[in-house]
């Protein structure tokens, strides 16, 4: 978990990096782009086995709201301060347990509403509506959070008939072209360390993605979601080393708020995860753009 976390923040930075030459549409084509190169081999190790499906149409919904999700959170990344953007994005496991409820029925107790209601006070902390750090940019990070967490239970739904393989497969397959259209408005091509960029995005991404699979297969999603939380000193410290960015005590704050009830969400999902037998939502959140 802890290399998953260092793969996901060494990919932020990077579109960092990159947005000061291209633009979100473009960083997040080449980021899907190499993606898929780094994904290719399952295809070549699992065959046409690997393409089997029947869930065509909703492969197409699931990559369309991720892709709004990932030009959103990417946009974040590349305009507001590293470590706001970062710990906005945490908030995601909180619309992940309302999506449950909405949209696969599930039961949620009082206890887990409660932690829902913890992770917007620590979103409203970060956000301060009404004072003069406000900006549009903040509901940007908050809308890339609602809609990943939508994705999560799309994948949740999806991992019920095709294997996780497929799930990866189709993503991107989806994914390159649907980026590829908004990118050719704004199409330029990078320039000179641009392109290390925008390959380490994809190639950081999509390793952070393999990497946190694995470790929801090896452990329990409650004992692994606050090492994750190890990305936000990351690219804090990258914020203030690189760009040369200050982390006010209202997002630390915040940030620790929402790990709180990130924390309890995770438990309670693994434990209704163990009596039911299945994987729990939040399991497919931290890589659903």
């Amino acid at each position: 978990m802890f290399a998953s976390t260092l793969s996901f923040g060494v990919m932020a930075i990077a579109i960092r990096l990159a947005s000061a030459s291209l633009h979100t549409f473009e960083i997040a084509f080449f980021r899907n782009f190499f993606g898929l190169l780094a994904v290719l081999p399952l295809l070549i190790g699992t065959g046409r086995a690997a393409l089997r499906t029947t869930q065509l149409p909703k492969y197409f919904v699931r990559c369309a709201i991720g892709i709004g999700s990932m030009l959103a959170g990417f946009w974040a990344i590349g305009h507001l301060p590293l470590a706001q953007a970062i710990s906005l994005s945490y908030s995601t496991p909180v619309f992940v347990t309302i999506a449950a409820a909405v949209f696969l029925h599930e039961h949620v107790r009082a206890r887990r509403w409660a932690a829902v209601a913890l992770g917007f006070l620590g979103v409203l902390v970060i956000v301060r509506p009404g004072s003069a750090d406000f900006s549009t940019g903040t509901l940007i990070a908050l809308l890339a959070a609602v809609l990943s967490g939508i994705v999560a239970i799309q994948i949740k739904q999806l991992s019920r008939v095709d294997a996780a393989n497929t799930i990866v497969l189709y993503t991107y397959l989806f994914w390159v072209p649907m980026s590829l259209l908004p990118a050719l408005f704004v199409w330029e091509w990078p320039v000179g360390i641009a392109w290390l960029w925008v390959i380490a995005a994809g190639l950081f991404g999509t390793g952070g993605q393999v990497l946190w699979t694995h470790a929801l297969k090896l452990g329990e999603v409650s004992a692994l979601t606050p090492i994750s939380f190890m990305q936000l000193p990351l690219v804090a410290a990258a914020g203030w080393l690189l760009f040369d960015e200050a982390v006010d005590a209202w997002t630390w704050v915040g940030a620790a708020i929402i790990l709180a009830s990130n924390a309890y969400i995770a438990h309670r999902e693994a434990v209704l995860s163990r009596r039911a037998g299945t994987a729990a939502p939040s399991a497919g959140a931290k890589p659903g753009e």
